[in-house]
This record gives structure tokens, C-alpha cells and sequence, in this order.
């Protein structure tokens, strides 16, 4: 068993599974993945579990319906607990988060100090490959947004390639986590900082997936830009 669990919510990602697995178990330092998959249509669940046998250290929870990105990590982030991982990390499956940065982020809070290590677009420059540009904009801007409202000293608030330490998880009450989209992102990484621990940004390069479907909407843009408001409001009224 590894020390550390990649967690990778899936929902109709039959094209980038099996590739996404095997690049990640082909890394020199191991992990263990969790595969939290969403009741797939597209079978994504079935082809999970057929490569079981030839993946030591792949597991998959299968829940009913489309539930959420937040859920899904909150499921996975409880079950790496109970598991007893030190490090757990988030991570998409369709190579927007390249996987040979789970070793950089592993170090970032293994061997440097970090207790949340962040694998930031926008540290040095913008590095997303792929994107149209009201995209780019509308996320750069709202990492800003995010900055100026919660003075959170993070360039990429809202990055979805991380590590934790175990201690971060175990002081967050992650059933007290409100948004399930793109501000559970955020949520996680202010909480974090709050309740004071290192939070570290690691350069990286974001690559919008090739295959599949993206699952980014306005709606989920919209709750981040509501939440933040309130997350900032209930934190004055929060002993952290």
C-alpha cells in the first residue's frame, strides 16, 4: 500500500480512463487511485473494474447519479482517511492535469513544508494550453476576484490538481464543506489557510482534454462567484 491516494471523480470518461491509469501507475513513485465514478452511462465504472486485476492498488466507489464534483471528493477525501494515506490528491482524468506532477506536488508537501500543495496555471505567467480565450479570461480573472474578496494568497483558487496532508483533511470539517462545484475548490483551499496551514502553489502546465465532454458550465461559474461572497461573510463568523 501507498503512502498516498490520487482521487479521480469520473463521469462518462470511457475515452481517458485506461490511459489515465496507466500513465499514473507507470510513475517511479507509487500512488494509489480512487476512482470515484458517478454511475457512469458510458460504462466508465465497468472498465474501471476490469483493470483491477492488472492495477495493484486500484479501487473505485460507484454512486448513483450525478452528484457533484465537491461530493465526490468529500467521498474520496473520508475514504482516504479511513484508509490511513498521509498524502491524498485530486486530479482529473482526461490529462488536463498531467499525472507526472503527482510526484512534484508529493514533494511539495512530503520534503518542502507544504501542507496543501496547489498545481498552479497562473504562478508563473498563464500556462493553459488549448483554451478558448473568454475561458482563459473568465478563469484568470476569477482567481483574481477570488484574492481580492478573501485576501487568500493563492494565484490559482480555483485549481482542481492537489495535494493534502492527512492532518489538513482531519481538521476540516468536510461535512460542514457547502458548494459542490467550482467553489468547493476555492472553499477547500480557504479553509485550509485559515485554520493555518502552508499553502503552496507548484507550476504547472493545464491541457484542455482532447476526448470526452467537458463537464464546465455557467452555472458552476455562477456559484463560485456567489460563493466566495459568502464564504468570506460566514468566515467573520467562524472561529477557525
Amino acid at each position: 500500500m501507498s503512502d498516498s491516494l490520487v482521487i479521480i471523480p469520473t463521469y462518462n470518461e470511457k475515452e481517458n480512463i485506461e490511459k489515465i491509469l496507466t500513465k499514473t501507475f507507470s510513475l517511479s513513485k507509487k500512488f494509489d487511485v480512487l476512482i470515484v465514478d458517478d454511475g457512469s452511462p458510458d460504462g466508465t465504472g465497468d472498465i474501471v473494474k476490469s483493470l483491477q486485476d492488472k492495477f495493484e492498488g486500484l479501487y473505485i466507489e460507484e454512486r448513483t447519479g450525478k452528484l457533484g464534483l465537491g461530493t465526490a471528493y468529500i467521498h474520496g477525501f473520508k475514504w482516504a482517511l479511513n484508509k490511513n494515506y498521509d498524502y491524498v490528491f485530486e486530479m482529473d482524468a482526461d490529462f488536463s492535469h498531467n499525472p507526472d506532477d503527482l510526484e512534484r506536488l508529493y514533494k511539495a508537501c512530503s520534503l518542502e513544508g507544504g501542507d496543501v500543495a496547489i498545481g498552479s496555471r497562473y504562478l508563473i505567467g498563464v500556462n493553459i494550453v488549448n483554451w478558448p480565450m473568454s475561458r482563459l479570461l473568465m478563469s484568470f480573472f476569477a482567481s483574481k476576484y477570488v484574492k481580492f474578496i478573501t485576501k487568500l494568497p493563492v494565484n490559482d483558487s480555483t485549481a482542481g490538481f492537489m495535494c493534502y496532508k492527512r492532518s489538513v483533511l482531519e481538521r476540516i470539517n468536510l461535512d460542514k464543506i457547502d458548494f459542490v462545484g467550482y467553489a468547493f475548490q476555492i472553499e477547500m483551499k480557504f479553509k485550509s489557510w485559515k485554520l493555518g496551514f502552508n499553502v503552496v502553489e507548484v507550476p504547472v502546465i493545464f491541457t484542455d482534454r482532447t476526448e470526452g465532454n467537458s463537464k464546465m458550465s455557467s452555472d458552476i461559474f455562477f456559484e463560485a462567484f456567489i460563493g466566495v461572497i459568502q464564504l468570506k461573510i460566514k468566515s467573520w463568523f467562524t472561529k477557525f
